[in-house]
């Protein structure tokens, strides 16, 4: 029970991303820069505790596999930050929804694993919402946003997949590693100082979510099955649109929905067959 109410604190951390993100008017670089500063710090305290209550000893190297990790995550954190500012956030929500699916594409183009069909179903289906949600976007502002989101999608799912090559690598570190590389490159494009009381109060905010969110996420798993993280993980997408529509008032078109309406329908039932083959 404690695993299970950890991955879905966690869930509603990862959602108030969208809702932060447009609540700030800083620029992309500024809200990358804050956030990398804070959940780096947060997430590498966290790691530095972890190490040495479970085995007195200091967290092993990065090397370069967990700096290439670490990178890999960066430019996905920013294009997650932009598409946030460019689209609504129900598009973003949905589309990262397919992150998984774009994980066993990689690895069956990549690594020559095969994928099962529940998999290709679902994919399938996730592309064909994707395509509905985005066809909408043609003509409009949106569509920026849209792609920059597929691109964040794309991103993640290579993420996955290099934490299961490099299985040896401490993802978590290469996490804090990732949020502080943010820090460091957003410095070359903005002044992160300039920033007012309010959007001070909301980027310190987003970072304490993000590393809430990592630290929440890394100790539910470890208490439930990996069937069940990934079936309460599914809660992410439809709190991030909800909190968007309480928060920001932001009711996405009906393209949106429907598509949204597939994506989740096709992940909602991947998980679930997941959950009752591994449980």
């Amino acid at each position: 029970m404690l695993g299970i109410c950890l991955v879905l604190a966690s869930a509603v951390a990862f959602s108030l991303s969208g809702v932060l993100t447009k609540t700030i008017s800083s620029n992309t670089w500024t809200v990358a820069c804050w956030r990398g500063l804070v959940g780096a710090t947060l997430i590498a305290a966290y790691v530095l505790w972890r190490n040495w209550r479970d085995s007195g000893t200091a967290p092993p190297r990065l090397g370069w596999r967990g700096w290439l990790l670490a990178s890999v995550g960066s430019l996905a954190s920013l294009a997650f930050i932009a598409a946030f500012k460019m689209t609504y956030v129900a598009n973003v929500a949905i589309i990262y929804a397919m992150v998984p699916f774009a994980a066993a594409l990689l690895e069956w183009l990549l690594l020559h694993q095969a994928v099962r069909r529940s998999t290709m179903i679902a994919a399938a289906v996730c592309v064909a919402g994707v395509l509905v949600m985005v066809g909408a976007s043609f003509g409009s502002v949106n569509l920026l946003g849209d792609a920059v989101a597929v691109l964040m999608m794309l991103g993640n799912a290579l993420y996955m997949v290099l934490i299961r090559v490099f299985s040896r690598t401490p993802v978590v570190l290469a996490g804090a590693a990732s949020a502080f590389q943010l820090f460091v490159i957003s410095w070359f494009f903005t002044n992160p100082l300039q920033v007012g009381l309010h959007d001070g109060v909301f980027l310190t905010l987003f970072g304490l979510s993000f590393a809430a969110a990592i630290v929440l996420w890394t100790e539910g798993t470890r208490l439930i099955t990996a069937a069940e993280s990934g079936l309460l993980g599914t809660a992410e997408v439809p709190l991030a649109i909800f909190m968007a529509w309480v928060f920001l008032t932001e009711v996405p078109p009906a393209a949106s929905l429907t598509g949204g309406i597939m994506v989740l329908c096709a992940v909602f039932w991947h998980a679930v067959r997941d959950y009752r083959k591994l449980t």
